[in-house]
Formats: structure tokens, C-alpha cells, sequence
């Protein structure tokens, strides 16, 4: 019986590889080209006497209303001119991200057909961590300052952000941004609507980002994401046992599902573990959904929360096992 159920595991294995290889041959054949504009460069590389052909170029850079001067002092400001400075230290050579950005609208084409090739374009804006990455139908604005490296002398961030504040996140942030488009909106506030609509989103991130690591997507450390995996039993017996998966109060977002240094659980184990492990859950719980049921991928993004739940059968992990 052993030998039967090693042979149907390494069958299922094979499939799944010849699966994934087929998807990405298809990829692969699909043709961009994306296009990207260094507006960072532009910005304080350009006269201040021509300003004004650079606002004509850019008007969605210059809010109607600001005074010119704003400007021609952020040009010239030593602090400015010293980020811009180091931006260009790491970002000098843009064309191994721009290859990396061209190899994920390739999936993203592939699975949603209708997505547009954007233009890209590069900024440095006010270091604001939830925008890190703006993606519209046809624009995506980057923020280079926010991807110099955790240990830049210029972040004075939690150690909990900054450890995102690198190169390889640039992709996943941008996946983030462009599933808001594609996910249906969360228009409850119970804890499992906002576990299923992260957990959609890290998904969509394990289809377009197959070479990156868990812990990437989610910007985990390795060592976070192992907590997870091994904690995963005890974590959903805590959201039964507490009756939480339906409870609307607020303070659960902070606890389980915005970034945090930890969760909070109210218990010994709080300093262990990283933030949003709700997302994370309810990451294992759409996985579970799509193994279990045939469906397509846009059907599933716009799914309720508890329909999905009920359906993707989700068995977590004893802790241990």
C-alpha cells in the first residue's frame, strides 16, 4: 500500500513539473516590450531653465496649483540631490530589472490576456512605504528610493519594513498593486473576507512570480515563513477555538493582517512570529481551494470569502508534521 501511494505521489509530482513547463513554454512566446522612463534622471538632471518642458512632458508629476519654486528647490536641495545620488549609485544599470519586469508581464498576459504593456516610469517621491509602487491600466510608477537595500543609512524604518526595502521586492509590489484591479473588493470586514483576499493575492503572486521563494512573495524572511509553516496547525485552531474567523472587530487587522513587527496573539509566542499571518493563512487556504476545485483563476478572484472557504477544503498542518 506504501508503494502504491509513493508511485501516485511521484505521478502527481511528474504532472504537476510537465504542467509547469508547458505554462511557462507559453509564456515565454508571448511578446513585450517594456517601455521605461528614468523621470528620477530627467528630474535632476534638468536645467532649471528648462522646467517647463519637463512639466509639459510630465503633467501628471506636477500637481495645477504648485508654485514652480517647489520644484527648482527640490532640484537644488542637498538632502534631495543626495538621495538622488545614491539612487543612481544602485539603479545606474536599470536593464536587469527591466528584463525581470518584462519576464512578469509575460505571465501576467498569460493569464489575463487583456493587460496592456505599461509604461514604466521611475521616481523618487517622499519615501512612502504604502505606495512603493503604483500600477494603473497603462503606468507604472516606481519609487527607486524605496528599494536601496534594508541597511541604507537613509531609512530610519522598523526593522519589520525595511527588510522589504530591497531590489527583489520591486515585483511582488507591483503584483500587489495590479490585483487590486483584478480581486473583488472586500466589502465585508470579518477576519476571513480579509484573510481570503490577501490570501488571492499572494496567489496570483505564485502564478506570476514562480521563481521566487514563499518568503519573497510575502516579504518574509526564510526564517519567518518556516514559523509559519510550522505553526500553521496552532494558528488556525487559535481562529476557531476564539471565534474569530467571523468577528468584524477592527483591531484584527492590526493583529493578523497589516505589516506588524509580530502578531498578536496575546500569548508567549507573539515575539516569535512575524506579522500578517492571517494573510498568510488564508494564502494556504486559497491554494487549497484551486487544488480542490476546477475553476477558473478570474472566477476564483471574485469569489466570496466564505464560499471559498467552504469549498477549498483546507486541512492545515498539525504542528510537527
Amino acid at each position: 500500500m506504501r508503494r502504491i501511494l509513493l508511485l501516485l505521489t511521484i505521478g502527481s509530482i511528474f504532472v504537476s513539473c510537465d504542467k509547469k513547463t508547458k505554462v511557462e513554454k507559453a509564456v515565454q512566446n508571448i511578446p513585450v516590450e517594456i517601455k521605461v522612463e528614468r523621470f528620477d534622471k530627467y528630474f535632476f538632471e534638468t536645467s532649471p531653465n528648462d522646467l517647463g518642458q519637463l512639466k509639459k512632458k510630465y503633467p501628471y508629476f506636477f500637481p495645477q496649483g504648485t508654485p514652480d519654486s517647489v520644484w527648482l528647490e527640490k532640484m537644488q536641495n542637498p538632502l534631495w540631490r543626495e538621495l538622488y545620488a545614491e539612487v543612481q549609485k544602485k539603479y545606474s544599470d536599470f536593464e536587469p530589472v527591466k528584463k525581470d519586469l518584462n519576464t512578469l508581464f509575460q505571465h501576467l498576459k498569460y493569464y489575463f490576456p487583456e493587460t496592456k504593456n505599461p509604461e514604466v516610469v521611475t521616481v523618487i517621491a517622499e519615501m512612502d512605504y504604502n505606495n512603493k509602487i503604483i500600477y494603473t491600466d497603462s503606468l507604472v510608477v516606481i519609487a527607486l528610493e524605496m528599494y536601496l537595500g534594508k541597511e541604507h543609512k537613509f531609512y530610519q524604518f522598523p526593522k519589520y519594513l525595511k527588510q522589504n526595502f530591497e531590489q527583489k521586492q520591486i515585483l511582488p509590489d507591483l503584483v500587489s498593486s495590479f490585483s487590486a484591479q483584478k480581486i473583488a473588493p472586500n466589502r465585508e470586514r470579518n477576519l476571513l473576507s480579509q484573510m481570503v483576499y490577501y490570501g488571492k493575492q499572494l496567489y496570483l503572486k505564485d502564478l506570476v512570480l514562480p521563481d521566487y521563494t514563499d518568503a519573497d512573495k510575502i516579504g518574509y524572511s526564510l526564517e519567518q515563513n518556516k514559523w509559519c509553516e510550522d505553526n500553521e496547525g496552532y494558528m488556525w485552531r487559535y481562529f476557531l477555538e476564539n471565534e474569530l474567523l467571523y468577528s468584524d472587530d477592527p483591531k484584527l487587522d492590526n493583529r493578523f493582517i497589516n505589516p506588524a513587527p509580530f502578531s498578536k496573539f496575546y500569548l508567549e509566542i507573539d515575539n516569535e512570529s512575524p506579522g500578517r499571518v492571517g494573510a498568510w493563512v488564508g494564502w494556504q487556504m486559497v491554494r487549497s481551494f484551486m487544488n480542490n476545485n476546477d475553476i477558473p483563476l478570474e472566477k476564483m478572484l471574485q469569489m466570496n470569502a466564505k464560499e471559498l472557504f467552504e469549498k477549498s477544503k483546507y486541512k492545515p498542518k498539525k504542528n510537527g508534521e
